[in-house]
């Protein structure tokens, strides 16, 4: 089982990769900002950490690779992350008759759970690229976006 300390570390870098995130999100005016989206990534990392950590908790360590390789119970908690964030960005999914709001913010939650999720694995490097690449396409998306609204009033 992880050292408390590593479990802060894993904790911490959870919360700097949402608050990454969240700055992006912050300030294109969306819903979920930073704090929203450290939330979502430190609230996934640490149930990442708890699923890791369950066999160690419940089992007598000489017991531990066999309950880790009989029952994988306890990675259902990882499983349903995906399930649990999925009604977080409905909530944040509005429909009018003309338009859908909230589906960019929605699915950026559910990618930083995802991060979380990687943080909480350990998989460190790979989160980090992952964020790294959801901020610049969040970034890059709405500037194109926004050229094209530009060149449409342009014709209009």
């Amino acid at each position: 089982m992880e050292s408390l300390e590593q479990m802060v570390v894993k904790l911490v870098v959870a919360l700097a990769i949402g608050l990454f995130i969240g700055l992006e999100r912050e300030f294109a005016g969306k819903e979920a900002g930073i704090r929203t989206l450290m939330m979502v990534s430190a609230g996934s990392t640490i149930f990442t950490i708890v699923a890791i950590a369950l066999p160690f908790i419940i089992s007598p360590p000489e017991n531990i690779p066999e309950v880790i390789a009989r029952n994988s119970g306890f990675l259902t908690v990882i499983a349903n992350i995906a399930v649990g964030i999925g009604f977080l960005g409905a909530g944040i999914i509005i429909k009018t008759d003309e338009h859908v709001h909230g589906l960019t913010t929605a699915a950026t939650i559910w990618a930083t759970a995802a991060i979380g999720v990687l943080v909480g694995l350990g998989l460190t490097q790979f989160a980090i690229v992952s964020t790294v690449a959801i901020v610049a396409l969040l970034y890059l998306t709405r500037k194109i976006q926004i050229s094209e609204k530009i060149d449409k009033t342009k014709i209009d």
